[in-house]
């Protein structure tokens, strides 16, 4: 079911929004004849990229997964080489923040990892995710290879099948293409900012958007 939040949107985008916590902090879909780019598995490990919104909160739900390595956050999909938060942020890049989260594949699939991205977003939503609004934040799965892309592909109409949402899912299936890593201050935010983490998570309305869709089935 299509959930709507209960926090005044006006409000919370100027005090809240992933941008203006940034910007403090620093003080201290034209892919169709695209093809994958290739990430060749390392040491036994797998790449795989996700878009959800802004990328703190992202990275965060995904290094708590058992079998992830890594997730960092960076930006992809847009035409800008090497672009900047502020380029990004503008919405002219054609970038959306985005993690590459590097994975064991024999301790957890990709498929598994698919679920946990479904659980951590509102796929309904073009235009943005939860307080963040804009095209540098609107979701996606950039896939590598036809098995990732089949496997989104399915995961994709299962949830569409499932009758959990009555608007219809938004999120595109994308050929993954240069990813670039975030300033160094993007980094593990959640673990260097504790306490301005947890304030603009709790203020987005993300974690409360997820426990009325999923309630006890969220993982």
């Amino acid at each position: 079911m299509k959930m709507k939040y209960f926090l005044p949107l006006f409000f919370i985008s100027a005090l809240f929004s992933c941008q203006n916590q940034a910007q403090d902090n620093k003080k201290q879909l034209e892919v169709q004849n695209a093809q994958p780019f290739e990430v060749p598995m390392e040491n036994g490990l797998a790449r795989a990229y996700f878009a959800s919104g802004c990328f703190w909160c992202v990275e965060s739900d995904f290094e708590k997964v058992d079998g992830v390595v890594e997730a960092i956050s960076g930006y992809t999909g847009g035409q800008e080489a090497d672009p900047t938060y502020e380029q990004v942020s503008s919405g002219r890049t054609g970038h959306v923040e985005a993690i590459k989260v590097t994975y064991d594949p024999d301790r957890i699939s990709y498929q598994a990892l698919l679920d946990h991205f479904w659980r951590h977003v509102d796929p309904t939503d073009a235009g943005g995710q939860f307080v963040d609004r804009g095209s540098q934040y609107r979701p996606a799965i950039f896939y590598h290879d036809e098995a990732q892309r089949a496997a989104a592909e399915q995961s994709l109409a299962a949830l569409a099948a499932s009758g959990r949402y009555e608007q219809p899912i938004v999120t595109p299936i994308r050929p993954a293409e240069s990813f670039y890593q975030a300033e160094d201050y993007h980094q593990n935010y959640y673990k260097e900012n504790p306490v301005r983490y947890k304030f603009y998570r709790y203020n987005s309305g993300r974690d409360q958007f997820i426990n009325r869709v999923w309630g006890k089935d969220e993982s």
